[in-house]
């Protein structure tokens, strides 16, 4: 139960619902406190009105003339829960009625130090005030008349201070009341609101558990869960295609390498079987280096990308393009004298920065796909031209294109167009994605554009050495 608890109180709708409580509770406190302060202010504000109302009576009595006052009855017209204190002109208390019974000495200390008008304040919060009366009697019938010369009108607020304070604890039940009412609306909103986290949840823990198909729900609504979903969805989709990238790779790689390993066994089984002897054991010797090269030049190839795929920086320094393409269209005619095969560049084409082995292995590889697959007399180009910041390197053949669905997998590991003829020329598959993969850690692109029946370039963008680092 305790786990339970724990992991309910971590989880968001425990800790919204804390919250929720905690806001309920300080905003139906504070609305009580401050309900409770203005209730305060205006039982005080009343208790000196009624005061002021009462001392405006009296003295417009006193100004009427002398007055002989029969004690109850001016009791009576003032009414609960005021009081009324007479003191003699030697400020000797005289009588005390009403709630200023009790308070005696404290009002005459209070009166002795007061103006006519002033406002008392006793330490039980009630309130007074002083005021003269020349010619005043009051009659008792117990006792005669005294001559007062000082009138005390006082006013007990703490009887609606009681009132107050019932209201105060009333309204206390109410909040708590509301407290839980409110609660039990913010669990079921809370229910409601937190609804596709949890069934994102669920869709999670189904995709942990192997079902690689499930994604989680998006609505059309376009809510905040709905983007979270969408982006953990793409997430999902992304690694599911890694994963799939890596599955082809792995089987590619196996099956590449089945081949040349296949036939070397062979060679070999042979020779052990006794079916090799004289020339024939040069010529399946010949046959092993050559399906030795073929599985060496494809780990090389593997390590290369693996080794760009961790981002590994490359030599950089400040590199002559047209160089680079001048050796290699030079190699290019050498091993074949009897193609087409030029070279253009313009003039203004600033230095690239970049590893000049491997960006010579770019054109290198691009120079020699568009020589081996294409049929005999076909005339290939490289051009070279600057491009704003970057230098602009094309190879355009004149071949027989590459059909638009295949474009897009040009750049694929161990995709071939057509693997029969791949193969025949010692094609791997990883050639255009070796290409790729220099450009990009050289911080350039590829791109291609090609047109069946009408040939093929590839369009290498490579950015240049800036002004201020040529002049450094």
């Amino acid at each position: 139960m305790s786990r339970r608890w724990r992991r309910w109180r971590a989880g968001i709708r425990g800790r919204l619902l804390v919250g929720f409580l905690m806001l309920f509770v300080l905003a139906l406190g504070a609305s009580g406190v401050i309900t409770a302060l203005l209730v305060n202010d205006y039982i005080s504000d009343r208790s000196v009105t009624k005061l002021r109302d009462d001392e405006g009576r009296i003295a417009e009595l006193v100004r009427s003339g002398p007055q002989t006052i029969n004690a109850d009855q001016f009791e009576t017209m003032l009414g609960p829960p005021l009081g009324i204190m007479g003191l003699a002109a030697d400020g000797d208390i005289l009588f005390a009625i009403g709630s200023s019974a009790g308070r005696e000495y404290e009002l005459a200390r209070l009166a002795g130090a007061a103006v006519p008008g002033q406002i008392l304040r006793t330490g039980d919060d009630v309130v007074a005030v002083l005021i003269t009366t020349p010619g005043m009697r009051m009659t008792y019938l117990d006792r005669g008349t005294d001559q007062v010369a000082h009138l005390i009108l006082v006013n007990d607020a703490t009887v609606d201070r009681r009132t107050v304070l019932g209201y105060v604890g009333s309204m206390a039940v109410i909040a708590f009341v509301a407290v839980l009412v409110l609660m039990g609306l913010a669990v079921v909103v809370l229910q409601i609101g937190l609804r596709p986290l949890s069934e994102m949840a669920r869709a999670a823990d189904a995709i942990a558990g192997g079902s690689r198909g499930e994604r989680l729900p998006v609505s059309d609504r376009g809510a905040e869960t709905d983007v979270l979903a969408a982006a953990v969805n793409r997430a999902f989709d992304a690694q599911a295609r890694a994963e799939d990238r890596a599955r082809t790779f792995a089987a590619d790689a196996s099956h590449e390498l089945r081949t040349p390993l296949a036939t070397i066994s062979g060679w070999l089984e042979l020779y052990r079987q006794g079916g090799l002897s004289g020339d024939d054991v040069a010529q399946a010797v010949a046959r092993i280096e050559d399906e030795v090269g073929r599985i060496r030049l494809l780990v090389e190839e593997l390590g290369l990308l693996a080794r760009l795929d961790t981002g590994r920086p490359l030599e950089s320094r400040p590199l002559d393009l047209a160089t680079l393409a001048g050796s290699v269209v030079e190699d290019a005619r050498v091993i074949h004298p009897d193609l087409d095969i030029t070279l253009r560049a313009e003039p203004g084409l600033p230095p690239v920065p970049g590893d000049a082995a491997r960006l010579q292995q770019v054109l290198r590889n691009l120079v020699g796909n568009a020589v081996q697959h294409n049929p005999p007399g076909t005339r290939v180009g490289l051009t070279l031209s600057p491009d704003g910041d970057h230098a602009r390197a094309d190879v355009t053949d004149n071949g027989t294109g590459i059909a638009a669905a295949d474009l897009p997998r040009l750049f694929d590991r161990f995709w071939r167009a057509e693997a029969s003829r791949s193969r025949d020329y010692g094609g791997s598959g990883l050639g255009l994605a070796i290409v790729q993969a220099i450009v990009r850690a050289h911080g350039g692109r590829v791109t291609v554009a090609s047109e069946l029946g009408q040939g093929t370039t590839v369009s290498l963008h490579l950015p240049v050495v800036h002004a201020v680092g040529r002049d450094a």
